[in-house]
């Protein structure tokens, strides 16, 4: 009995983290987040249900690997390329082998989901489409561009653009997809809703940035992951060009205590209440405390759950100061 009760405990781990419904949550968070911290209301569900259902397509399409839509969305054999001798792989690896035709049908009925959504908002705010300033446009086309171009050569086959593929560039690439996805879609979206404009001013920008640098530093730890296939096939990331001792004493640890300093300033200026300052501060201590245990070898499950768990925490944080506390 409590066998069968820890095996179904690890499916259901293994589908949430694996299947990157965690992702979608974590999303989902940062949205929020964003909204009000900006002072501006939440968007309709419609929205919010595109933005978990395109994260969970993305993701799950990028873990097949460098496959065909027609395999990804029509059915076939998932191939996956084995990383070389790699532990950590090895139990994801097995579950999107096991559950291939599983993986084909969510990706089926997610993209339906994220199709119709996308309708729907596309119709709703047609009549304001022209009227965008350059800004909104950039704003609005800038992400999905480079998260398209992020896995370019799996996109679109003709050209030689892969920016995943750009070494010590990839996890600033990672935190500028989801710093524009999670800080600007979601109160851009919502003015629009109610005819107003959006615009990029010193606030949002603090707010991206900060976002952009988070997410960028725990992509940088999660490379650490990946250090021996990206090693094999000559990808200079931090890790493989500079070792995992100076990764995380020399990048890691000094972009998060800059991160830190900067939030305290920006907290100091906006007149943060001791108690909203302490509740924001909470994932920058959680994020130098899990960069610091870096240098003993973790398990894959450790990554998905404790230091992509770091934007959830992040986003329940903001969450919980602007409501709680102040806005910013």
């Amino acid at each position: 009995m409590k066998r069968r009760l820890f095996v179904f405990k690890e499916r259901i781990i293994e589908f949430i983290f694996f299947g990157n419904y965690f992702y979608a949550f974590c999303a989902l968070s940062l949205a929020i987040e964003s909204s009000l911290q900006q002072s501006i209301g939440l968007n309709r569900f419609v929205f919010y249900l595109l933005l978990c259902s395109a994260t969970i397509v993305y993701y799950t399409y990028a873990y097949m690997g460098e496959i065909s839509f027609r395999i990804a969305f029509l059915g076939g054999k998932i191939k996956l390329t084995p990383p070389a001798k790699n532990d950590y792989y090895n139990r994801r690896t097995a579950w999107y082998q096991r559950n291939e035709r599983f993986l084909n049908i969510t990706q089926m009925i997610f993209s339906f989901i994220a199709f119709i959504c996308a309708l729907d908002l596309a119709v709703l705010e047609y009549h304001h489409i022209f009227s965008l300033h350059l800004s909104e446009w950039v704003m609005l086309l800038s992400v999905p561009v480079v998260a398209l171009l992020y896995y370019g050569n799996a996109f679109f086959p003709i050209f030689r653009i892969n920016l995943r593929k750009t070494g010590w560039l990839k996890p600033f690439v990672v935190g500028f997809v989801w710093a524009g996805t999670v800080t600007l879609y979601p109160p851009m979206f919502h003015q629009w809703q109610n005819d107003l404009h959006y615009d990029f001013n010193f606030l949002v920008f603090w707010l991206f940035v900060k976002n952009w640098m988070y997410i960028s530093v725990l992509a940088i730890m999660f490379d650490i992951k990946d250090y021996a296939d990206d090693a094999n096939r000559q990808l200079k990331t931090f890790v493989v060009q500079v070792g995992l001792r100076k990764t995380i004493f020399l990048i890691l640890l000094p972009l998060i205590v800059i991160g830190l300093i900067a939030f305290s300033i920006f907290a100091l200026e906006s007149s943060f209440t001791s108690v909203h300052y302490l509740v924001n501060l909470i994932p920058f201590l959680l994020l130098l405390w899990v960069a610091y245990s870096m240098h003993r070898r973790k398990p894959i499950l450790y990554y998905l759950i404790i230091i992509d768990g770091l934007m959830l925490v992040k986003g329940i944080c903001g969450i919980a100061g602007a409501l709680l506390f102040s806005r910013y």
